[in-house]
């Protein structure tokens, strides 16, 4: 791995020497991390929301159109972000796990990285004294995730803060545009019904709320004088929370925004269309603060003069809550193709986390029972999946045509097929090897079901509740008829 020193010897003139002992301060470094955030934003051409401070970020920093999230839930995702490494390398891969204690000797997390140099550390929820989203499926270093906040740190003392923000993961907030509801445009792999539009709209709902708190922290840094020497990373731990999305490896599930700022250091209003992933987050950070990249992080500077994207980005999805399932990707520019190493256990594989909280998926079952989804709409209803699905992103964005079966892509699919075997080798997937006993995994499904149930009967509902009264339980919480 590179250092800033080495890159300028190599050439990259834009940035400075850094050392601990530098008469140049040390870039303070904010990542603003969004829960459950696809790329419904109105700087990414989402048309039905407004986000002016997220917006203002842009126009002053880089808009990434490819950054990928490596799994497409929180706990696994943050496992890779806040190391550099892939959670399947590091037995981080299913869904708050309980199996992975601690890391494995000689890897640390960013913010340990960061404390050995001197720097303030913190992660907080936007309230001074409030402790921000630990979700990383091992035991952190609590030293780190003190309650307090960067204006906190000694005088002259940079630091490295997470700011995590809750929206817009579900519960959305109320929306607050009975209008929006009529504008939004809905993917046409979701029946437009009222139930969808509602619950569409409490989303971008939800992410306007996101955008206020997202301005509040910008203001902090203008009135602390922080701004010009303040590196920002605006992103969501992995994609939205809707069918399809959230927990799954087409593109609403990885397929983030990223927005970097960095005054006079990066071209401020630039898009960026080169294919970045988050566990590249770490080394590049660490590179701008003048500090080693670890030879342990698998993820590439994406500051470095000599990066030109990746060719591939890999992601993938294991158990999630009761759901257990292994699932792999790998995508370029203009293809992915996804891997089922669990092909006869159905999409609407049962959930307990989603039934309680996707409205659609309920919606989805019933219109399916009743012959009333399109093509493209029951395709997620199959009671079995294919073991290989490839798609081509330019022609198929929504990833609906599975050519995996097309001659005329054999070789493409022979391709990504080899390159995601060589990954599963080389970066020792442990997704290979079973979570647990029986009696581990007995208890843990057993927990996720008493939970389900205290949540059910909570709402004055019966776990074991019919579909159709489960809608109109809905469609009352959403204000439909």
């Amino acid at each position: 791995m590179k250092t800033i020193l080495s890159l300028l010897i190599a050439g990259w003139p834009c940035f400075t020497v850094i050392t601990a002992h530098s008469e140049v301060p040390r870039p303070n470094i904010l990542w603003i991390v969004s829960d459950d955030l696809g790329i419904e934003l109105s700087c990414y051409g989402e048309k039905a929301v407004a986000t002016p401070n997220i917006d203002r970020l842009a126009s002053e920093g880089v808009r990434y159109t490819r950054a990928f999230a490596t799994a497409p839930v929180c706990s696994s995702s943050r496992t890779a972000f806040i190391t550099g490494m892939y959670q399947t390398t590091l037995g981080g891969h299913h869904h708050r796990t309980r199996r992975l204690k601690a890391l494995p000797e000689g890897v640390k997390t960013l913010g340990e990285y960061f404390q050995d140099s001197a720097y303030h550390v913190s992660n907080t929820s936007g309230k001074t004294g409030g402790r921000g989203k630990t979700d990383y499926n091992f035991q952190t270093n609590k030293k780190l995730y003190t309650r307090s906040d960067w204006i906190q740190r000694n005088s002259g003392q940079p630091f490295f803060a997470q700011l995590q923000i809750y929206e817009p993961h579900r519960p959305f907030v109320k929306n607050t545009a009975p209008d929006r509801v009529k504008k939004i445009t809905l993917p046409p792999y979701y029946p437009d019904h009222p139930v969808t539009r509602a619950d569409w709209a409490n989303y971008l709902a939800s992410i306007e709320e996101l955008d206020r708190k997202v301005g509040i922290e910008l203001n902090r840094l203008d009135k602390a004088g922080l701004t010009d020497n303040t590196i920002v990373f605006f992103f969501g731990d992995h994609g939205r929370p809707h069918s399809r999305g959230k927990q799954w490896l087409y593109e609403g599930g990885i397929h983030i925004p990223l927005i970097i700022r960095w005054p006079e250091k990066l071209q401020a209003g630039k898009i960026d269309e080169r294919m970045v992933s988050m566990i590249d987050f770490a080394p590049t950070v660490l590179a701008a603060a003048g500090l080693n990249i670890p030879d342990s992080m698998q993820g590439t500077n994406i500051f470095a003069p000599d990066f030109k994207g990746h060719e591939f980005i890999y992601a993938a999805r294991d158990r999630c809550g009761d759901a257990v399932d292994r699932i792999r990707c790998v995508r370029t520019e203009r293809f992915k193709y996804i891997r089922n190493f669990m092909p006869e256990t159905p999409y609407t594989v049962y959930s307990g986390y989603k039934k309680l909280q996707y409205p659609v998926t309920t919606l989805m079952k019933l219109m399916h029972g009743q012959g009333r989804l399109t093509r493209e709409q029951a395709l997620f209803m199959a009671a079995s999946r294919p073991g290989e699905e490839l798609y081509d992103l330019k022609s198929d964005p929504f990833e609906l045509n599975n050519l995996a079966s097309d001659p005329s892509q054999s070789r493409t699919l022979e391709k990504l097929r080899q390159k995601l075997d060589v990954w599963i080798e080389e970066s020792n997937d442990q997704g290979q090897f079973p979570e647990g006993d029986e009696v581990y995994m007995q208890n843990l499904l057993n927990g996720k079901k008493a939970y389900f149930e205290k949540a059910m009967k909570k709402r004055g509902l019966q776990p074991a509740l019919s579909d159709r009264a489960y809608l109109d339980w809905w469609k009352k919480q959403l204000s439909v008829n």
